[in-house]
């Protein structure tokens, strides 16, 4: 039956519970993602876009075309702004503040271990870029440099959040509740059409390198293995059969020392036996 009518509800697309099973499956086919039955809405409001956006009429006849791969031009293009259009984005500057002390204590511990060896860190979800500039802002405190010995690799699933996060820039109500000393030190305020925004520094900028990278994805193009990695509330979109094929794959690429840094609602200690707390929501190899 259909969830939407035109007739019943004056929406502009019928969305039947049928058409909401075929987006659910394929999401989770391409992402992961498991859809719960209370984001009917969300997804007839985010794909209702991409109805208009190819000309399409009916969500039927989108997901059919979609999955022929006869949308947007270039194979895999529509795939690709279905994908986004579903993938849900919240983050902020130092967001769960707790990890971020820790992860400096861990940086000068692993930095003792392994002089003239730059850190490798992994963002693994790094959304419009605030999770890894905000490592690269504690790296820089914890080496007192603009220029630390790091390397911060950051992906995501979502090319449209890449693009942001790969410019910088950002409104200034982003940035107001950080503290002066860290506002003025690492970012610079836009003048004149500028106004209102903010760009990190280009040396911030320089220590993270953005990618794309879908954690389904057959094959990940990481090299070497890395001294923390963040993979913050990711999971709670997966089901646990997703979620322990992701660990076990993360626990490769770990340095003995490692830390995974996870989300205030996930647990991974029912998920992997690899892995062991080591503090709120911080894990280490068991």
């Amino acid at each position: 039956m259909p969830l939407h009518t035109k007739q019943e509800t004056g929406k502009e697309f019928e969305f039947t519970r049928a058409d909401f099973e075929r987006v659910r499956g394929l999401i989770y086919q391409c992402a992961g993602i498991s859809l719960a039955d209370s984001k009917q809405e969300m997804v007839y409001s985010r794909l209702a876009r991409r109805l208009r956006a190819t000309g399409m009429d009916s969500f039927a006849r989108y997901l059919d075309a979609l999955e022929a791969g006869v949308l947007g031009g270039p194979a895999g293009q529509e795939w690709e702004s279905f994908t986004n259009a579903l993938t849900t984005n919240l983050t902020s500057f130092f967001r769960e503040a707790h990890h971020f002390p820790l992860l400096a204590e861990h940086a000068l511990m692993a930095r003792h271990r392994q002089p003239g060896t730059p850190l490798t860190i992994w963002c693994s979800a790094s959304s419009t870029g605030e999770e890894p500039y905000s490592i690269a802002m504690t790296l820089c405190e914890a080496f007192d440099t603009l220029t630390p010995p790091v390397q911060i690799i950051a992906t995501d699933i979502d090319t449209n959040v890449l693009t942001t996060a790969g410019a910088g820039v950002y409104p200034i109500e982003r940035v107001e509740k950080l503290e002066t000393g860290r506002l003025r030190r690492f970012f610079l305020k836009g003048k004149g059409a500028q106004q209102g925004l903010v760009r990190v520094r280009p040396e911030l900028r320089n220590l993270v390198s953005f990618r794309q990278l879908n954690l389904l994805a057959d094959g990940w193009d990481l090299r070497g293995s890395f001294d923390a990695i963040f993979c913050r509330n990711v999971m709670i979109y997966f089901d646990k059969a997703t979620q322990r094929k992701i660990l076990s794959r993360f626990v490769p690429l770990m340095k003995p020392d490692a830390l995974l840094f996870a989300g205030h609602s996930e647990n991974f200690l029912y998920v992997s036996d690899s892995l062991r707390l080591r503090g709120k929501t911080v894990y280490e190899l068991s």
